[in-house]
């Protein structure tokens, strides 16, 4: 016999769990129990939204899901916001949240939630375990749901009476994920449409993408002559030095490359989407008469929802790309706008100036040039990211740790997550001082797992991109965008780290060349708080 927290941490055991994030509550306690008996890493954060932004940053890293465990009531809504971050990301991500007994169920006990109502339409599928005896069966199901189809975040509420009872122990037997197959006659279909076209396109997006698959990218776009692009903070699925890599189809993106997007006969979409954001509000391509398309999803009801796709499949992207590439000749192909599609890319690198002593975008071409190309960088949302997406480029799978949910806060949780999963390495968060201060706190769960992360505060005193709609809509009427900075450097010592700040762009490779060394530390660039993004100033 064994309560339902041992059944639990065992079952996590059995699924390949290493580590889990969390906010202890009173609601799961059976479950810090189990956890005791097992070699799984508990990595305690301060705040549940920080906590699963760090779960879900580790999911893509490992490619495997991320396991977050939070309490009833307030804990689970703090935590709700990195569920929408593993949603619209696609990020596999199994979330176990305390809640009120059975026997309390329906009385407005104190902290209960209706998780099925409040869940609902945030994840991809939420239960609550009514039998201790079935818990195994609903821990196996969430895990096969996280991955399953379009990847996503799944919730399991746990009863606290549920959790605590005894029962027999389950069997060791775990299902593993349903494989998908790719026939001959598909990958002809793709091959024949894609060589033919004159203004061909590949589009990388989704999410599960590896190190081959990077390479096997690279591969297929010489094969067929075409430029090769990604959405909105997928940089990191090619090598962004490949001739044939075009850019970024996201926020900000460059003009020449939705130019290119809009007169392509041919797209392929790899995992990727044609949402507002690749295709700029929908305005890139006419859905009445659209380019050829053929799209390979993961998920089967992903395909066509807003253009006509000529040829859809519904299949694991990295598969179909293995296939393409092996039925491709070992050759370059004749260019068909890849080279003019590079060129593009690098005339977009080249830096537009900003006011102020500090220029960011010189300091992300430093970062550029001189970061290792294992070099991990977070960020969460703000203006300030859109000169990391502009001048920075990535060179290896996994090391651009981004929400494509425009979730603020993101960054320091994520880089966090990213240290521990990788301590050898050297990990950034680029956030801004807005941006920083959503889950500044988890400054403390770095230093109590010894994640020495480098913090680039990009720090202009504004919330700076609502402050540049406001000045696009109601120009002069400043109102409830400024900010409050604490003395960042002062901050740095409280937490045990060093603080470095930067006036003057020339200070910053100095301050990054010491922070390279080891420890905690943050680096606040002062900017002016005349600019407002990559292209517009006060």
């Amino acid at each position: 016999m064994k309560h339902g927290g041992k059944i639990l941490a065992d079952r996590l055991a059995l699924h390949g769990v290493d580590r889990v994030f969390s906010v202890p509550g009173e609601s799961f306690l059976a479950a810090l129990d189990g956890l005791f008996d097992h070699d799984i890493q508990n990595v305690v954060c301060r705040q549940e939204g920080g906590a699963a932004m760090m779960a879900e940053a580790d999911a893509k890293l490992t490619g495997r899901p991320g396991v977050l465990f939070v309490t009833r009531g307030p804990g689970a809504t703090n935590a709700s916001s990195g569920l929408h971050v593993a949603m619209h990301d696609a990020t596999p991500l199994v979330v176990f949240v305390g809640q009120v007994p059975l026997r309390h169920r329906d009385r407005d006990a104190f902290q209960e939630v209706d998780y099925r109502a409040f869940f609902g339409p945030l994840v991809k599928w939420v239960a609550e375990v009514e039998r201790t005896d079935r818990l195994a069966e609903y821990i196996d199901r969430a895990f096969l749901m996280a991955q399953s189809g379009r990847p996503g975040p799944v919730v399991v509420a746990l009863p606290e009476d549920v959790l605590s009872d005894e029962t027999e122990a389950p069997g060791e037997i775990v299902a593993q994920p349903a494989g998908t197959g790719v026939d001959d006659d598909a990958i002809a279909r793709i091959t024949a449409i894609m060589q033919v076209a004159e203004r061909p396109m590949i589009l990388l997006g989704g999410s599960r993408w590896g190190s081959e698959d990077a390479m096997r990218a690279g591969d297929l776009a010489k094969r067929l002559g075409a430029p090769l692009a990604v959405t909105f903070r997928r940089q990191d699925y090619v090598d962004n030095d490949h001739p044939n890599y075009a850019g970024d189809l996201g926020v900000g993106m460059n003009p020449a490359l939705g130019k290119r997007l809009s007169q392509a006969d041919a797209i392929l979409l790899l995992g990727a989407e044609l949402n507002d954001i690749t295709t700029r509000e929908f305005e890139l391509l006419d859905r009445d008469a659209p380019p050829t398309i053929v799209q390979v999803s993961s998920d089967p009801d992903g395909a066509s929802r807003v253009y006509p796709a000529h040829f859809a499949l519904a299949a694991d992207p990295r598969k179909v790309l293995a296939r393409l590439v092996a039925a491709l000749p070992d050759t370059a192909a004749p260019d068909r706008g890849a080279l003019a599609a590079r060129a593009d890319y690098e005339a977009w690198q080249t830096p537009q100036e900003t006011p102020g002593g500090v220029k960011l975008e010189q300091v992300i071409l430093w970062l550029r040039d001189n970061a290792d190309p294992e070099t991990i960088v977070t960020n969460g949302a703000g203006n300030y990211a859109a000169f990391l997406h502009r001048y920075y480029r990535f060179r290896r799978k996994g090391t651009q740790l981004a929400p494509t949910s425009g979730s603020m806060g993101y960054g320091l949780p994520a880089a966090v997550a990213a240290k521990l999963r990788h301590p050898e390495r050297t990990v950034v968060c680029l956030a801004g001082d807005g941006c920083l201060q959503m889950t500044m706190q988890e400054l403390s769960t770095a230093r109590q797992h010894g994640a020495d992360i480098i913090v680039v505060i990009a720090n202009n005193g504004r919330y700076g991109t609502i402050r540049m709609h406001q000045e696009n809509h109601y120009p002069g009427r400043v109102s409830g965008t400024e900010l409050f900075n604490p003395d960042y450097v002062q901050l740095a010592s409280a937490y045990g780290g060093t603080g470095h700040r930067v006036t003057e762009t020339a200070q910053f490779a100095e301050a990054f060349g010491t922070a390279r060394k080891g420890g905690l530390h943050l680096i606040e660039l002062v900017l002016d708080p005349r600019m407002l993004s990559t292209t517009k100033s006060l």
